[in-house]
């Protein structure tokens, strides 16, 4: 995902129980506000970190619902796919994300919450579809 990855290093007590209060106070306020999407950024960042990974998926397509032209949301809900281990669902948010301007292929060939998808024969055959549906660009 954009500027996180759930393969970071273990964290600490204190990075847990200071995650965990983040968690609780930005989960109320997507309770309060479900139209919130920085709020559901940093509440789907934090599920990763903390290795919450379905959790993690549901606010990713929240923030899909609420935002989705966004590039750069439908990559990161590819990477909770991917992560999650439902491949057909992350080849599709990832041909969407592409298909309405994501094209940081360096990054998608190396991002560590792709690992899954990219393991898979049928992730190859998109990499050209994907190629072909980059915008273009003057």
């Amino acid at each position: 995902m954009l500027n996180k990855s759930c393969t970071k290093r273990k964290l600490t007590r204190k990075e847990q129980r200071d995650l965990d209060i983040e968690i609780s106070f930005m989960e109320g306020v997507t309770h309060r506000d479900p139209k919130f999407t920085e709020a559901w950024r940093v509440l789907s960042d934090d599920y990763a970190r903390r290795g919450k990974l379905d959790e993690g998926l549901k606010a990713d397509e929240q923030l899909a619902r609420i935002q989705p032209d966004d590039p750069v949301v439908l990559y990161n809900l590819a990477c909770s796919y991917s992560l999650a281990k439902h491949l057909d669902e992350a080849i599709a948010a990832l041909t969407l994300a592409v298909s309405r301007g994501f094209s940081d292929f360096r990054w998608l060939m190396k991002d560590p919450d792709l690992v899954n998808l990219r393991k898979e024969p049928m992730f190859k055959k998109h990499l050209v579809m994907l190629g072909s549906l980059q915008p273009d660009t003057p």
